[in-house]
């Protein structure tokens, strides 16, 4: 503790960034340090998980130092280190709570694992000090596009998920047979804004009546379809309008599903989080829908939406806040569940 502060240490590798970041009483970021892989597997078009975790080995320790330089403090005044220990890549998270197990022994500090997703919901708490729960979230990344019912900061119950292809990896795979680079996200919005959002009808997947579960792989492949198409006929493909009718028929249904889950629990907040929440079109798309039916909406800054230590370490504060600790047993998880894991409860689903 520092000048009355309560400071968490917090630690992130669950799939190619290696981040670290000091945030104080669990709101007041004091620094954050990101090594990112991108530039690496982008020569493979996506993730490579033996090479990121190898890369996280390198770099770890020098983002860690870099983060307490930049705040200005040693490991005597850190209180508390958090540290994601799943879901995602399990090599990668390895590495981040293997760091974390052995600054917490050598520092004597306390230690707290985080569930991702609970992290990316952090996010936003960091950004509006005024945020409290209840409200409903969007997490939409490359591994996930889900909806929770946020109740406490550490009561969290997951209302729909993908069951097949993220939005994120839906817009990779399609940014690949498109020929635009990767990652796909950033490279569809940016074509997106000067094409026509209707100038190819593709089909919304919307699933079952009253389920908040989301599907991106049958319109993935109407898009592949699409361009394997045009290319047999020798038509030509208007790239800015392909992205612009792809990534809309992707936000349709985000933010439908997103409203309705407010409505059926009462919230009158949506939180948006995970690397698809820069995304231009959905935060647009969102700010009309909410402001339509009177509901405060939350973005956090995009660097806080990709994957970040900061929303980690204040996850790790108020799991600490309520009670919740780990020891040096405390293990890396693939697949977990978010509604146990907000509980301390480290058991693979």
């Amino acid at each position: 503790m520092k000048d009355g502060k309560f400071l968490v240490l917090g630690i992130e590798s669950s799939c190619d960034d290696t981040s670290a970041s000091v945030v104080a009483d669990g709101r007041e970021l004091l620094s954050l340090s990101i090594s990112s892989q991108i530039d690496i597997h982008t020569l493979y078009g996506g993730v490579v998980p033996e090479i990121a975790s190898r890369n996280h080995i390198k770099n770890i320790n020098a983002v860690i130092d870099e983060a307490m330089e930049k705040a200005g403090l040693d490991f005597d005044d850190i209180d508390l280190i958090g540290v994601t220990c799943g879901p995602g890549l399990i090599g990668s998270l390895v590495v981040g709570v293997s760091a974390a197990k052995a600054l917490a022994f050598a520092a004597d500090k306390p230690l707290v694992g985080v569930h991702h997703l609970q992290g990316h919901i952090s996010a936003d708490f960091i950004e509006y000090p005024e945020l409290e729960p209840p409200f409903t979230a969007v997490v939409a990344s490359g591994g996930n596009t889900d909806i929770v019912d946020v109740r406490g900061h550490n009561d969290m119950l997951m209302l729909g998920k993908t069951r097949d292809d993220a939005a994120g990896e839906a817009m990779d795979k399609v940014a690949r047979v498109m020929g635009i680079g990767y990652p796909g996200g950033p490279v569809i919005d940016k074509l997106a804004k000067s094409g026509d959002p209707h100038a190819v009808e593709f089909g919304r997947v919307r699933l079952e009546k009253g389920s908040y579960d989301f599907s991106f792989s049958g319109l993935k492949t109407q898009v592949i379809n699409y361009v394997n198409q045009c290319r047999m006929k020798g038509l030509e493909i208007k790239k800015e309008d392909l992205a612009a009718s792809f990534q809309k028929a992707v936000m349709d249904v985000i933010t439908e599903k997103a409203l309705e889950a407010a409505h059926e629990y009462g919230r009158d907040s949506i939180a948006l989080a995970g690397g698809v929440a820069s995304n231009s079109l959905l935060r647009s798309m969102m700010k009309d829908l909410c402001e339509a039916n009177s509901l405060k909406l939350y973005v956090p800054r995009p660097v806080l939406c990709t994957d970040n230590a900061a929303m980690i370490a204040c996850a790790a504060y108020y799991k600490y806040k309520e009670g919740y600790r780990d020891d040096l047993t405390l293990d890396a998880f693939p697949v977990l569940d978010l509604a146990k894991g907000a509980r301390g409860e480290w058991t693979a689903e």
